[in-house]
């Protein structure tokens, strides 16, 4: 089996409603878990995601969870998810809806080494770079 590259998210409390968002983006297949399924005795925590895996038709994995109790959530910190091909259709479509209700910090547009390429932060606070690669 070859060796696996995929972005792991956390979130404070919206990990479920982040990861069903790029569902909706993506498609796929989504699995979600809570602390509670895995013995999580207070009831405060027990519906938060302890992990959450995005297998989409396109082959990106996605891996997400809630920031456990006591440890310090520091969104968008440390990670950025990047998306690229040939696949210019499907890459645009990614685009505009990872970009509604975000930021988008620059244009997704043909750049100087020949290829179309953005950078946005969606809704959740997390940073994307989207690259189509020319042809």
């Amino acid at each position: 089996m070859a060796s696996l590259l995929n972005p792991y998210l956390t979130f404070n409390g919206k990990a479920r409603e982040a990861v069903e968002f790029y569902h909706s983006v993506f498609g796929g297949e989504l699995k979600v878990n809570t602390f509670g399924e895995f013995g999580a005795p207070d009831p405060a925590t027990a519906g938060l995601v302890m992990h959450a895996q995005l297998e989409t038709p396109q082959g990106y994995t996605l891996m997400a969870s809630d920031c456990p109790p006591g440890m310090e959530y520091k969104p968008g910190e440390n990670i950025t998810v990047s998306l690229s091909g040939d696949d210019g259709d499907t890459l645009r479509g990614a685009w505009e809806k990872l970009a509604a209700g975000g930021q988008v910090r620059m244009p997704l547009e043909k750049q100087v080494w020949g290829d179309e390429f953005g950078q946005l932060v969606d809704r959740f606070g997390i940073p994307w770079m989207v690259n189509i690669t020319g042809r």
